[in-house]
């Protein structure tokens, strides 16, 4: 290869420069050839609204990509911001990119979705030299499977054999990469949005960068991991990492993660009884959830994982969503729930299962409005976690409850928030109600159509949308088109 061949470092969902292989391997190319490594990152606002891309996760990851344009010129790198509509614009943009800076090889990260692996099939075929490498989970998707040579279908022996394969292996993180003195501050960075997205949404009340992610990353495996599996269903707690948005946009890797678990629990990986073993098995459904999105490209198309599923008749009446996405569905903790969604951009892990058992069988519509609901509002937004966890709350997914396990949100709300003090932060209307009335809200026949519900006074709140006992067999019969043989 001739000198002064340029190497470049795409950087996606991988918003870091601790821990990033490709980055690596880009240096290490122009150190080899005495070139210049460049950096691209690619604005798609067009594709990001078709994504259902949250507004404050597009801010969260317009903050990152600040604060990684000044990473990278501390070592040497110009972080080149592109804007283009969509995926399909990026292929004859790199062609010109590449034939006017003599550019020897691309170097980014696989992704899992659908939309995403088709754009870098069409840039491979259109003779571009990317090399994509496997830098999202600790082990790539296809690594893990079963004696027949397939991907696990149930989550229990994955995981086994993922911390099988885990234990196997060194696992060490990349230092952040070194290459050549400092450039000067970049200028600031901002993302043009356009007609996609006319209301942007402020991430501020969330703390951005790698350090912070790291910060966090130890300090709850210092003073908090130990206790994960007693407090992370109380959403009143601060019981969870909260690592999910960072996690989401790479911020932070897995990799990281579970290397920290091992500095501060070595044997996590074999020990059963590990204090961490709660915590590192989410870590390992988030990479199920990622391979299954690999092994199954359906599931990135909005498709049934159980083929049953299109037998399912649902309801999906609108004025009934409405009320779910506003919090107006009379049940205390499912409208506490999607307020905290509506106000922060997050919801606790356990009310997301709540919410969604909630919507998909309680009112009978559709896992996929209430998946696109999530995916415009969160900041953790991820197609694998999320629409793994929505299909399965109704049943339909991979290893998913059982289309007859109905949620009551009144036991829910009465076991994990029995002082109701996340219910009160979230829906004051209820502040002075006796607590047995807000575990067990009063349902009253009549149409929930009717405008007395709808015309609120500040203080008021409406009745429940249906009721618990009459919901769970209407669910149970209209979701048995699941059981096998139906």
């Amino acid at each position: 290869m001739q000198q002064n061949v340029n190497s470049v470092v795409w950087f996606r969902q991988d918003l870091r420069t601790s821990d990033h292989p490709a980055l690596a391997m880009a240096c290490t190319f122009a150190k080899q050839y005495g070139s210049q490594v460049k950096a691209l990152y690619f604005v798609t606002p067009q594709q990001w609204a078709e994504h259902d891309v949250a507004p404050i996760q597009i801010d969260f990851i317009e903050r990152h990509v600040n604060l990684l344009a000044q990473s990278l010129a501390n070592i040497g790198i110009e972080l080149t911001v592109v804007h283009l509509p969509r995926f399909a614009d990026i292929s004859p943009w790199l062609s010109q990119f590449c034939a006017q800076h003599q550019i020897g090889v691309i170097y980014a990260a696989n992704e899992p979705e659908f939309n995403e692996r088709q754009r870098d099939v069409a840039i491979i075929e259109a003779g571009l030299p990317l090399h994509l490498l496997d830098q999202d989970c600790l082990l790539a998707p296809g690594s893990v499977q079963n004696q027949a040579g397939q991907m696990y279908k149930v989550f229990t022996p994955f995981s086994k054999e993922w911390k099988k394969q885990a234990a196997s292996i060194h696992i060490k993180p990349l230092k952040a990469a070194i290459f050549e003195a400092s450039l000067p501050k970049p200028k600031p960075i901002h993302f043009e949005l356009g007609e996609f997205y006319p209301h942007p949404v402020s991430s501020q009340i969330w703390d951005c960068g790698e350090d912070v992610a790291r910060n966090i990353l130890i300090r709850f495996l210092k003073q908090d991991v130990a206790d994960y599996q007693l407090q992370r269903d109380f959403p009143a707690l601060e019981g969870t990492s909260r690592l999910s948005p960072y996690l989401a946009i790479g911020a932070i890797s897995a990799r990281q993660c579970i290397t920290a678990i091992l500095y501060y629990y070595p044997d996590a990986l074999t020990n059963e009884a590990s204090p961490a073993k709660t915590w590192l098995n989410e870590l390992i459904w988030r990479e199920f959830y990622r391979h299954l999105l690999v092994a199954f490209p359906r599931l990135s198309r909005g498709q049934n994982f159980n083929v049953l599923g299109k037998n399912i008749q649902w309801r999906n009446n609108v004025d009934e969503f409405n009320a779910w996405c506003k919090g107006q569905t009379g049940y205390p903790i499912v409208d506490a729930a999607m307020r905290q969604l509506n106000q922060t951009g997050w919801m606790h892990n356990r009310l997301r299962m709540v919410v969604a058992s909630f919507l998909t069988k309680h009112l009978l519509i559709d896992w996929r409005w209430g998946e696109k609901y999530f995916r415009q509002h969160l900041i953790d937004g991820d197609l694998a976690a999320n629409n793994g966890g929505w299909q399965w709350s109704a049943g339909t997914g991979c290893d998913a409850q059982p289309y007859f396990r109905v949620f009551n949100p009144m036991a829910q709300s009465s076991k994990f928030d029995p002082d109701a003090s996340f219910i009160k932060q979230y829906v004051p209307e209820v502040a002075n109600w006796s607590l047995k009335n807000i575990h067990e809200p009063q349902f009253e026949s009549q149409p929930y159509s009717s405008p007395s519900l709808f015309e609120q006074t500040q203080a008021a709140y409406p009745r429940p949308i249906v009721e618990h006992a009459m919901a769970r067999k209407r669910a149970i019969e209209v979701l048995s088109s699941l059981k096998k043989g139906a």
